[in-house]
């Protein structure tokens, strides 16, 4: 078991200081023609994950074994969920329950954060 002070270090090593207020838009960088990920919080009851998204990539469907909330913070994308699509915007955020097909794709580039529970 971690310690309150290793915690700390920790967090504050992906330049986030525990208690304090951050952009987390601005934790993640656009890239050409990539995708980019940036893990904040990685613990066995789940992760919370940002993520940047040039204009015309995405992840092809695929599903997960756990129930994810993907909110998007910027920008514009098609998230798909069992078939059915949804155009979404900044300060949108959807349910990917588990064991359902889901998609994404860029329609313009975006930013989003992912939280998935594993429990």
């Amino acid at each position: 078991m971690r310690s309150d002070m290793e915690e700390e270090a920790r967090v504050k090593d992906k330049g986030w200081a525990p208690g304090q207020k951050q952009d987390l838009a601005d934790m993640v960088s656009y890239q050409t023609g990539a995708i980019v990920s940036r893990t904040i919080i990685n613990r066995k009851a789940g992760t919370v994950t940002l993520f940047a998204f040039d204009e015309g990539d995405g992840l092809s469907e695929h599903t997960n074994p756990y129930d994810a909330l993907l909110y998007l913070l910027d920008g514009e994308a098609l998230v798909t969920v069992a078939g059915e699509a949804s155009r979404m915007k900044a300060g949108e955020g959807i349910i990917l329950p588990a064991g359902k097909p889901h998609s994404v794709e860029a329609v313009a580039k975006f930013k989003m954060l992912l939280t998935m529970i594993r429990s």
